[in-house]
């Protein structure tokens, strides 16, 4: 079988919380879970475990799914918070250590939302850490009321692999859940696909096999949620699972 690895969402100690208050939680959203478990695949949760240990999990890896969650602490990219936006910086440790690795041994990577943005951390950019706070041209992207029944429509630029592979999407529309966004593009990093205010929604890395590696800012395991709206999820994940075979 295929084994593809995948970041893990943590949940820290609280108190408050009616189970596991007093531990650390590891965990993946069922979509995730859901959109990855194809046949012939076997989804690989990998485990914040130390340095050793994690190298062999990664070893045994086909491939790499970098998933979304918390924010991305603006220290990881040399910032300080403009406010309530921490971040998780031992999220980011543990995911940049795993991207560090798929890049080395030529792995496949896909990420998704914090994990694109993420992405473009490793290659050295920049976030905007609200981007109706730093980026008043920026359109609404996000709803915590409709959460994943927001959409926006995007642009393919011309050429490059998403425009190839949606080339029969004539009016590509995405699911849209963040706050945060690519400010400064990472190195060696080429643009896929914009929104109508000029955010990036897309790269791909340009040192290795196009799309290879490569990350997306919106949801495509949420697509079920606007059924028929938004571009064909599987054909993503489809092209990310021709890099691993």
């Amino acid at each position: 079988m295929i084994k593809i690895g995948i970041s893990a969402c943590f949940l820290y100690k609280d108190k408050n919380r009616a189970f596991f208050g007093p531990k650390t939680l590891s965990y993946i959203e069922n979509d995730m879970a859901t959109y990855i478990s194809k046949k012939g695949i076997l989804p690989v949760l990998i485990p914040d475990v130390s340095s050793d240990i994690k190298l062999d999990i990664l070893k045994e890896m086909d491939g790499f799914v970098l998933t979304g969650g918390s924010d991305v602490a603006p220290q990881s990219y040399g910032e300080k918070p403009i406010g309530k936006w921490l971040g998780d910086a031992v999220r980011d440790k543990y995911e940049l250590d795993i991207l560090d690795f798929a890049i080395k041994t030529n792995k496949p990577v896909l990420g998704i939302c914090r994990g694109f943005q993420l992405m473009n951390i490793y290659f050295g950019g920049t976030l905007y850490q609200d981007t109706c706070t730093q980026n008043l041209a920026a359109e609404n992207h996000r709803s915590a009321e409709l959460y994943d029944a927001i959409k926006h429509p995007i642009s393919f630029v011309d050429n490059t692999y998403l425009a190839k592979l949606y080339a029969s999407h004539k009016d590509p529309y995405v699911n849209t859940v963040h706050h945060q966004a690519i400010k400064k593009l990472g190195n060696n990093l080429q643009v896929f696909a914009t929104s109508n205010d000029g955010l990036i929604e897309s790269f791909g890395y340009t040192k290795q096999a196009e799309g290879k590696v490569m990350g997306v800012q919106w949801h495509p395991e949420f697509s079920h949620t606007l059924k028929g709206e938004l571009i064909d999820e599987d054909l993503l994940f489809n092209a990310f699972l021709s890099h691993l075979q």
